[in-house]
């Protein structure tokens, strides 16, 4: 088409020139030829043009890594079939409602656990026999055999409230409470948390619980001049134990007095019945004033022999209060002995065996019970033991005499 255009604008061109040369062409003639120009140009604007053949999409994965076209085929799982033999489903729970009224009940059921704490020391060296195990030993309630579950030796730091005596009874008194004061505080170790209460008619903290050594010294140097004679022996140790209940853990009480009581509130019975109910509380005595005893018993007529039962009744309290918790109690004549008494002492309190069972009786009636602990072999007779040479050892096992139940809430 373009080649015919050419072709007829040539022409054209040709003729006017002629015509022009000739003369003037006329208005008419030039409006034909430019009619018959235009003429083919029309035609082919309104030709249609050839459609394309549209493109198939590309089902390839972009080069790019994107997604692709989602065209594919989608292929449906088929559905298994349940097995002929499959058991049958499981019937639903039923649900349960309580009355109308009646809010939702919590039942809990506490098993109580029962903690000793057992020291085997050797009668003569009074050192700690180590190496024991749990088939070794052999724990009654109230004379019933028990179960051990838990079994486990016990050294670590103590937690101890001295408790001394500091009244006018006697001078040789006061000596020998500072001495044995002085001997408890020499063999303390870094760890251990020790408070100071003193007592005459009255108690009084001197020192807080520290880890302070040159506090406790300093505190037991004060004490000189009493100003008092009474001894309320009992009020001070229920104050102690009242005190001690308050602190978690295992605690100790180290008692220095003449076991004398003139004045307390509280009665025998209702202190010994305090000390029984003690939970993880040992008490170890020493009784002060063996010297003097030694020198004067037996002597001084009928006077002299009202002093004596006084003393004797003195040391048999002394004896129980130690006896009833697992502790010791110890009855020093010379200043001597006190370095060997402590020495017994932080044997027993930093070695022991820790026995735990859960009691057959398990009522939670506030009641007593009674415990002994026993020493067996292999083959369940009494364990006996030996030194190097093969001569027979005697041993004292020293447990709390018993414990009181919890009492039921109601």
């Amino acid at each position: 088409m373009l080649l015919n255009r050419e072709v007829v604008m040539s022409a054209i061109s040709r003729k006017c020139s002629a015509r022009f040369a000739l003369g003037r062409f006329p208005l008419a003639g030039w409006l034909v030829l430019l009619a018959l120009a235009s003429a083919p140009l029309t035609r082919a604007q309104a030709a249609p043009q050839p459609q394309q053949p549209q493109q198939a999409p590309d089902q390839a994965a972009p080069d790019a890594g994107g997604p692709a076209a989602d065209s594919g085929v989608i292929a449906l799982p088929k559905k298994k079939e349940a097995p002929e033999d499959a058991p049958p489903p499981a019937p639903a729970v039923p649900r349960i409602k309580n009355p109308e009224g009646l809010p939702n009940v919590a039942l809990r059921i506490e098993v109580p656990e029962v903690n000793v704490d057992v020291g085997v020391l050797l009668e003569k060296t009074h050192t700690f026999v180590p190496g024991l195990k749990p088939e070794n030993f052999r724990v009654y309630e109230d004379g019933v055999l028990q179960k051990v579950t838990g079994f486990k030796r016990v050294e670590a730091p103590i937690t101890a409230l001295l408790i001394c005596e500091f009244a006018s009874t006697s001078w040789w008194s006061i000596s020998d409470m500072r001495n044995t004061a002085f001997a408890f505080a020499q063999q303390l170790r870094p760890q251990d948390y020790v408070a100071m209460m003193t007592f005459d008619m009255r108690t009084q903290i001197v020192t807080d619980f520290t880890q302070d050594k040159r506090q406790l010294l300093q505190a037991i140097d004060s004490l000189r001049i009493p100003g008092f004679s009474e001894t309320n022996l009992f009020d001070a140790l229920y104050e102690g134990i009242d005190r001690l209940e308050r602190i978690e853990g295992r605690k100790y009480i180290v008692v220095i007095a003449s076991g004398r009581d003139t004045m307390s509130k509280l009665t025998l019975d209702k202190i010994l019945k305090k000390v029984k109910a003690t939970q993880d509380i040992t008490i170890f005595t020493v009784s002060t004033g063996g010297a003097m005893r030694a020198m004067t018993e037996g002597r001084g007529g009928m006077r002299g022999g009202m002093r004596d039962m006084t003393n004797l009744q003195a040391d048999n309290e002394m004896k129980t209060f130690a006896s009833l918790t697992g502790g010791m109690w110890f009855e020093p004549r010379f200043a001597g002995e006190l370095p060997d008494i402590f020495h017994q002492v932080n044997q027993n309190i930093r070695s022991k065996y820790e026995l735990i069972y859960r009691p057959t009786n398990s009522k939670q009636d506030g009641t007593y019970r009674k415990l002994r602990v026993e020493l067996v072999d292999e083959e369940g007779q009494p364990l006996r033991m030996q030194d190097e040479k093969q001569k027979p050892l005697k041993y004292d096992i020293i447990a709390r005499d018993g414990y009181r139940a919890k009492q039921e809430v109601e």
